[in-house]
């Protein structure tokens, strides 16, 4: 297995990002990593190649990348709460500013990069996202709904917006699957918003699973924040795999 940075063009400029390849020939299937607000660094590398150890080619983008190359802030305190404040005072305003309409561009330019490699499987792709990266892969599976076949998100937040443009009302024109691994006492996805989420979903006939990780906080599968959880972390990946498994076998 090798993970490598790549550069992807979009109409905006250039994307950075890791791709991580299972050893072999090929052609893989794909998988899309959408970061959390953290961005790329090695925790994502780790959980880009344990899905990659199944088989699959993946990308994992710097969704950030107007703003610069990956890493953005310095994460070498990221366990400190004042340096995550002083993170999050930073790229929030960056986080805001991907609309739905510039991840629907965004997502084309990386499954149009995937499409043109010859070491991955022809067809639709999956994704999966955490912390505000679970947003927006709800958003791509519902921009490019005959391109990505699957979609989870883990401790997404602000999936249910008081906003015309709210990621839940988009739902309607998902064909695939979606998975949700909400946290709990999570104040960006509290338990009403998950509610309405699911008569959303239920509404539109979307086939899909939306669980809570009892006593597991927002961000609990990033293992170099103090929201990590061991538990939590096994059970996403049993689901993610299972969700994978079923609508983008690699053999």
């Amino acid at each position: 297995m090798q993970t490598t940075t790549v550069d992807i063009p979009t109409g905006d400029g250039v994307a950075d990002a890791s791709l991580t390849r299972p050893d072999g020939d090929g052609p893989f299937a794909a998988v899309l990593l959408y970061m959390d607000a953290f961005g790329p660094r090695p925790r994502l590398v780790e959980m880009a190649e344990r899905i990659a150890s199944r088989g699959y080619l993946v990308v994992t983008p710097n969704l950030l990348y107007r703003a610069g190359r990956a890493p953005l802030v310095d994460l070498s305190r990221l366990g400190d709460a004042d340096q995550r404040s002083a993170i999050f005072e930073k790229v929030i305003p960056l986080i805001r500013a991907l609309t739905a309409d510039v991840i629907s561009r965004d997502t084309a330019a990386y499954l149009d990069f995937l499409a043109a490699r010859d070491d991955v499987r022809p067809g639709p792709v999956a994704i999966t996202g955490y912390c505000m990266g679970g947003m927006n892969a709800l958003r791509a599976i519902e921009a490019h709904p005959d391109r990505i076949v699957a979609a989870a998100s883990f401790h997404g937040g602000r999936i249910v917006l008081d906003e015309p443009d709210s990621p839940h009302l988009g739902v309607g024109s998902i064909t695939g699957e979606v998975y949700f691994g909400h946290a709990d006492n999570d104040q960006s996805m509290t338990p009403e918003q998950i509610a309405t989420l699911e008569k959303a979903l239920d509404t539109a006939g979307v086939r899909y699973r939306s669980e809570l990780y009892e006593g597991a906080h927002h961000g609990y599968t990033m293992s170099d924040t103090p929201a990590y959880n061991e538990q939590a972390t096994e059970r996403h990946w049993a689901a993610l795999f299972d969700l994978l498994d079923r609508n983008l076998p690699t053999s």
